[in-house]
């Protein structure tokens, strides 16, 4: 779903681990089921507090900051917030990429059903994302959020068809529900989360800029 909003992101495949494989560690277990694995990315730095200066402000970082922002409150990812960017920078390039979606359709309270980020679950309340914003025109700043609106519902029709592949390759070793995930996916193309999400993101927006 990621991909279906063209932000970037690496490239994911389902891995099995070997005991080999895992070099400097001691352990008496091997995995029983895949594993979820990144590709690796080279000249990419951690997005971290003691590296928000290297980023340079621009409208592109600033779009691709507010649109990987707008993700997570549709999603529900709790865990990209002003302690944990989950970001890596491409210096040459001038782009952010995200990573680690492991807490999606908000695991802390996953038999429940989806609830809205508040204001403080997201990396729009970091310093990170003022660092950015304030060193971008308003007016661009504005552009970009006129933009996001309009191609929101572009992104969420894209996302629909990806609902019986993601289904159909989660492997039956995670011992996940299929109804549950089935459930949850379905409760993101609801008019109602839809409306509320880009409410609540704009509402953010606000506190923050």
């Amino acid at each position: 779903m990621a991909k279906a909003w063209t932000f970037p992101t690496p490239q994911v495949a389902f891995v099995n681990i070997k005991q080999e494989h895992w070099f400097g560690k001691n352990l008496n277990y091997s995995l029983s089921a895949p594993a979820f694995g990144s590709q690796f990315i080279e000249k990419v730095g951690d997005v971290t507090p003691s590296t928000y200066s290297e980023i340079t402000p621009s409208a592109s970082v600033l779009q691709q900051l507010m649109q990987i922002a707008l993700f997570d409150f549709w999603i529900a990812n709790e865990d990209r917030n002003s302690n944990n960017a989950n970001l890596i920078y491409d210096v040459d390039l001038g782009r952010l990429i995200a990573i680690d979606f492991g807490c999606i359709l908000n695991t802390a309270t996953f038999d429940y059903p989806l609830s809205h980020l508040t204001s403080t679950d997201t990396i729009l309340c970091s310093d990170l994302f003022r660092h950015i914003v304030n060193g971008v025109e308003r007016k661009l700043t504005d552009g970009i959020i006129h933009d996001l609106q309009k191609e929101y519902l572009t992104y969420l029709n894209n996302s629909s068809k990806q609902i019986s592949c993601i289904l159909e390759a989660m492997p039956q070793q995670w011992n996940i529900s299929d109804a549950i995930i089935r459930e949850k996916l379905i409760q993101l193309f609801d008019p109602a989360w839809k409306t509320g999400v880009w409410d609540n993101f704009m509402e953010c927006l606000k506190e923050n800029m």
